[in-house]
């Protein structure tokens, strides 16, 4: 069986290869191999860690990996005895802070308790309800069903919604996705990638493969990375042109940019309902997931589909039937955030749009490279030396910055550098202090640079 190197490379999987790997884990002695046990001599642990060395090192050693937050007051954070601004959190709209918000919470845990433990099959209190009701209209979608994870949905959506046929995947889908596909796999259907954003290229793959066999395209709305956004309605048109289904996860659109509107504020647009409404791509053909993790800061995800769809699934997808719900602070936090979000989440996607624009000037004006051509609150900056990425973090932490290190194989190597991500909770005093403090980087380090920046 050969892995696919490239993004255009293709993985199935078939009875015979099932077969083989089934014998790898048979005891030694057994009818069908002499080998011995598989993870006791073969060195399958120490291969991981050698292919994870740089994050391992990072998760060891550094301060800013795998750490401890002692303390947080609004987005400054308490590392030991060491004050950070935060800018790693993805809760963009701010609601983890919102006083409206987290007084509204113990009337909810008073009526139900701490979590609901049946399964969604078994029962689920009201507040689903009311949440996928109200999410149907945010969204302009005929249905939504609400499952606790992204992961959760994409392990257990993707294989059923394309069975034995051909999940096409995005060069640079979300390691989640890519996860749901190889689940998918197992089960008999075909894994083939195309280039990053690349319609033209989706197409010709598209137009190699059975017309008659189901078709899932699947991939990213805003790049987790990146903070850029396809062309959805690209790719919605493919899936409406070869009869094929495309499923997009939106988990850092959604809550942060929606429908545009003439009143809105800023060119994120209005309401935060999703890269759909922001592209306004209709539904046909399309799925829907993102979640409430992000800029709604509860433990919720969901899927807007078809009423039909979201039945089967209902039977069909093992976190409904078997997995334990949301507790209720989530499911609260969410039911009051979609108020609130009703109320004034557009002065709160302003704030974000405005704190990011001075981020992204200043990056202009330093002559530094960010990947990000959206305005979008995800910025990269990528290190001109990838092996700098502990010095550069141990300064950022040193002059209480808090970003998140984007270190390989998290990221190509010639992606390796640090992401920050803007909230509504920050101020502009920290704005400040994040431009200084990456101005003085740029004297010290070697950051990419624009053409024509002065070294």
């Amino acid at each position: 069986m050969t892995e696919p190197t490239t993004e255009t490379g293709a993985r199935s999987y078939g009875a015979d290869t099932r077969a083989q790997r089934r014998e790898s884990d048979l005891a030694v002695g057994s009818s069908l191999s002499d080998k011995p046990r598989r993870r006791q001599v073969d060195g399958w642990l120490d291969r991981w860690v050698a292919a994870t060395a740089d994050l391992t090192r990072l998760k060891d050693e550094h301060p800013m990996v795998d750490a401890v937050i002692d303390e947080q007051i609004g987005r400054r954070i308490r590392i030991g005895d060491h004050w950070l601004t935060d800018w790693a959190s993805c809760n963009y709209l701010g609601f983890d802070l919102d006083e409206e918000i987290i007084e509204a919470v113990p009337e909810y845990l008073a009526r139900w308790g701490t979590h609901p433990s049946w399964s969604r099959l078994l029962g689920s209190p009201r507040l689903y309800q009311e949440i996928e009701e109200q999410m149907t209209d945010l969204l302009a979608c005929e249905d939504v069903l609400l499952l606790p994870t992204i992961t959760h949905i994409h392990m257990s959506m993707i294989p059923v919604l394309v069975g034995d046929g051909t999940v096409f995947l995005d060069g640079r889908a979300h390691k989640t996705i890519y996860d749901g596909a190889m689940v998918a796999a197992g089960h008999g259907a075909d894994v083939v990638r195309f280039r990053h954003n690349d319609a033209a290229h989706l197409e010709e793959l598209l137009a190699a493969t059975d017309p008659g066999q189901p078709r899932l395209i699947a991939m990213d709305g805003v790049n987790s990375m990146t903070g850029n956004a396809p062309d959805i309605a690209a790719f919605a048109h493919l899936a409406n042109e070869h009869d094929a289904l495309l499923y997009v996860d939106d988990a850092h659109g959604f809550g942060v940019i929606g429908e545009r509107s003439p009143d809105e504020l800023c060119d994120y647009g209005t309401s935060g309902n999703s890269l759909l409404r922001h592209q306004d791509v209709p539904y046909d053909n399309v799925i829907l997931v993102a979640g409430f993790s992000k800029a709604y800061s509860s433990l919720l995800a969901f899927i807007a589909l078809p009423t039909r769809l979201k039945d089967a699934f209902k039977v069909l997808a093992p976190p409904y039937l078997y997995s334990g719900p949301s507790p209720v602070a989530s499911l609260a936090t969410t039911i009051v955030g979609l108020e609130v979000n009703r109320t004034r989440g557009d002065q709160n996607r302003l704030a974000i749009w405005q704190r990011t624009h001075r981020v992204l000037d200043a990056l202009e004006r330093l002559g530094i490279v960010t990947p990000n051509e959206s305005g979008f609150p995800i910025i990269e900056v990528p290190l001109a030396d990838h092996s700098e990425i502990d010095r550069v973090g141990r300064y950022l932490f040193d002059e209480g910055v808090y970003t998140t290190m984007a270190a390989y194989p998290l990221v190509p190597k010639d992606e390796v550098g640090f992401r920050i991500q803007v909230t509504a909770a920050n101020t502009d005093e920290e704005v400040d202090h994040l431009i200084e403090v990456v101005g003085s980087l740029r004297e010290r380090f070697q950051l990419r640079r624009t053409a024509g920046a002065s070294a």
